[in-house]
């Protein structure tokens, strides 16, 4: 049962009729009952509306990304979705998009180098070349499934990966580029969206939005450190790039190749 004198969630009197959050816990008072009404409310204010939620952190991350992430940073939060939150619902939105109007393969082309020359081995290598293949077919179809948990996975090797590349740079502690990290991670998701239509016209076209992804995240950083050399900043984030490409790369064979350990036992 609501009630309008006091608030639904920690109890505390309203002390006035046009009170509209609760001093105690923050919660808009009085507590509406869920209905049609209240709904639209929800998605008008939370997602649609043009000065805040997610549109609008889209609309700057894709249109102003240095600023967003230095807003963010310097505790301008307000109008703005949590990274973490605004990530998962990217990597959700990929992978309904890549179900939708794919086959669902999201991370192969990367791999399917590694499985063809797999398949192409011979002689008395044959059945081990086979078995490495279907491995990283494992490998492959894991990644596809669980894309958003793996992006999560990785965003901690990313973030290390650029606080060594910038670790003389405005002293960001590694926290703050985990959030950083997030951000650009979003980025490239929202260009994957982008992408995924164009499958049909251009198969494989999502395989090379990594691409696009890191140019415009290198974009992002030198708007990110505005006074700083920019072809300094460029180089910086293309290295801290190439060093989380060497890591991921790593990360991957090490699986294939725990995975294939395990099997033998």
């Amino acid at each position: 049962m609501l009630h309008a004198n006091h608030c639904a969630n920690c109890g505390r009197a309203v002390d006035a009729p046009a009170q509209h959050y609760c001093p105690g816990c923050g919660q808009p008072t009085p507590a509406h009952r869920i209905d049609w009404h209240f709904l639209g409310h929800e998605i008008e204010h939370s997602v649609l509306h043009m000065d805040r939620g997610i549109l609008y952190t889209l609309k700057s991350l894709m249109l102003r990304p240095g600023q967003l992430i230095r807003d963010y940073l310097e505790g301008r939060r307000a109008n703005h979705v949590k990274p973490f939150l605004l990530i998962m619902i990217t990597a959700a939105a990929v992978v309904f998009l890549g179900k939708l109007l794919g086959d669902g393969d999201l991370v192969g082309a990367p791999l399917q180098a590694a499985i063809d020359d797999a398949r192409a081995g011979g002689g008395a290598a044959g059945a081990d070349a086979m078995r490495v293949a279907r491995v990283f077919e494992g490998v492959r179809d894991w990644m596809n499934l669980h894309i958003a948990g793996l992006t999560l996975i990785l965003l901690p090797f990313e973030a290390l990966a650029f606080k060594l590349a910038f670790r003389r740079y405005r002293d960001l502690n590694y926290p703050e580029w985990l959030v950083i990290t997030t951000f650009l991670t979003a980025q490239t998701m929202v260009l994957w969206v982008l992408a995924l239509p164009l499958q049909r016209w251009y198969p494989g076209i999502s395989s090379l939005v990594m691409l696009p992804a890191m140019a415009y995240g290198v974009v992002s950083l030198v708007q990110f450190f505005k006074g700083q050399s920019r072809w300094k900043i460029a180089l910086r984030a293309a290295l801290g790039y190439a060093l989380f490409m060497v890591a991921n790369s790593l990360l991957t064979v090490a699986l294939v190749i725990a995975v294939l350990l395990i099997s033998r036992t």
